[in-house]
């Protein structure tokens, strides 16, 4: 009884900081509940990609969604128009200037080594083979002096490129270009190893905006080709206030017929499993506001209908143990039975679901992707409140003690079993299970 209730204390301790996540977090909407903003890219040829083929065009799309990702805005839509156009959709985007600026820069990261004096006596650079496609990531830190350098970490590959470089240039400079203008050109006095470098931006360092766009753009990828912004509007939200009032209203209604069911059938057991039930909605709406989940039409219904499998899940385990109690167990044998044996069933149907849910992320859109997410969450936390908030608030409610009113499962008292009586034991032993 004591672990019991620790872990009632302890399902009491995680609803409060749901409830003040809830609260405290902002809740994160998609396009058609907000709006947002719409471009239209273009893709350009370039001196080596003479063609926009459908291969560069994948390349493109893979280097948008890591740059939209970057912004932190989730259940964005970028998605190909024609041969070398693509749409992109964000929600609730304010600042569409930084994210066309964003989108639209190349982030070409080059290491060059010095050339021949040009006719005005000028320095020129020759290219390395060592660039941004070597890099595995780029972070803010600061310098000795304390001003703002990006850090570079190069991959595997990248990091062997780049000891053989510099074992090359020791006693020579080697620049670093971005987008092509030149950072900085330390000189090499030594070979390094560890794949890891920094970009100065000279004597004057780097203004604190400049190098975080800088570390944004390495960390998002290059873009294979060009590509310039022909369209772009804002997009209002497809169903307006009213509409997700109506939804909502509409939600609650179902939910409030599912939960008067519950009671009226199954009884006290019945209470139990909305209380349950009330829990894993907080639980579950904290965990989307803590990851977050930009939740769009389609994740609220996956939302929803979690909620109906949540309820499910107790049905059966309700069922389960009704018909235990038929047979003759006494209350506290009926009650482990009853999750015990329907665990299976429930643990067989939800991995069947977040299979199905983890193949349509993976080969969905966006807004499938939407809706997988938060129907996978949804089962995930439904199967452990079944199994963990009900079971706790039914031995705590109903201990060890014998069933005087079976109409508090709904059941008549005909409908109940006699057990097998073991006279060869003592009865206070024999109280806890059946001997068969």
């Amino acid at each position: 009884m004591k672990n019991k209730i620790l872990m009632f204390w302890a399902i009491v301790l995680i609803v409060i900081v749901s409830t003040v996540i809830i609260f405290v977090k902002p809740t994160k909407l998609g396009l058609d509940l907000v709006g947002g903003s719409r471009l239209m890219l273009e893709a350009e040829t370039t001196e080596s990609i003479a063609k926009i083929t459908p291969e560069v065009m994948g390349r493109l799309q893979f280097a948008i969604e890591n740059r939209v990702n970057k912004l932190g805005v989730a259940e964005t839509v970028v998605q190909q128009v024609g041969d070398k156009r693509l749409l992109i959709e964000i929600p609730n985007v304010t600042d569409l200037k930084e994210a066309k600026a964003f989108l639209g820069e190349t982030a070409q990261l080059e290491f060059k080594k010095e050339g021949p004096i040009d006719k005005d006596g000028n320095q020129t650079w020759v290219y390395t083979g060592l660039s941004g496609q070597d890099l595995q990531r780029s972070s803010l830190s600061t310098d000795q002096s304390g001003q703002w350098v990006v850090s570079l970490e190069f991959n595997d590959a990248g990091a062997k490129k780049f000891a053989d470089l510099t074992k090359s240039l020791v006693g020579q400079q080697m620049a670093i270009f971005f987008d092509g203008e030149i950072q900085s050109a330390p000189y090499i006095r030594e070979t390094i190893y560890g794949g890891k470098a920094q970009i100065s931006g000279g004597n004057s360092g780097f203004e604190y905006a400049e190098a975080e766009r800088m570390v944004n753009l390495l960390n998002a990828g290059a873009l294979p080709v060009p590509a310039k912004i022909v369209e772009e509007n804002t997009v209002g939200p497809t169903l307006g206030a009213d509409s997700i009032a109506k939804s909502k209203f509409a939600g609650l209604i179902g939910l409030g017929f599912v939960m008067i069911f519950m009671i009226a059938y199954y009884r006290i057991p019945g209470l139990i499993a909305d209380i349950a039930l009330i829990i894993y909605s907080l639980i579950l709406f904290a965990l989307f506001k803590t990851i977050p989940v930009t939740l769009t039409l389609a994740g609220i219904a996956g939302f929803i209908l979690s909620i109906g499998m949540a309820v499910d899940a107790n049905i059966l385990i309700f069922e389960r143990t009704k018909e235990e109690l038929r047979a003759g167990r006494n209350l506290f044998t009926a009650i482990n039975s009853g999750f015990d044996r329907a665990f299976t069933s429930i643990f067989d149907s939800n991995m069947t679901t977040i299979i199905t849910c983890t193949i349509l992320y993976i080969l969905g859109t966006s807004i499938v992707k939407g809706f997988a997410l938060t129907l996978a969450l949804g089962v995930i936390v439904s199967m452990l409140s079944a199994i963990t908030i009900t079971k706790n608030f039914m031995h705590l409610i109903f201990g060890t003690g014998e069933l005087k009113y079976p109409a508090l499962f709904g059941l008549r008292q005909d409908e109940i079993g006699k057990s097998y009586e073991a006279t060869e034991t003592k009865r206070e032993k024999a109280r806890f299970g059946i001997l068969d």
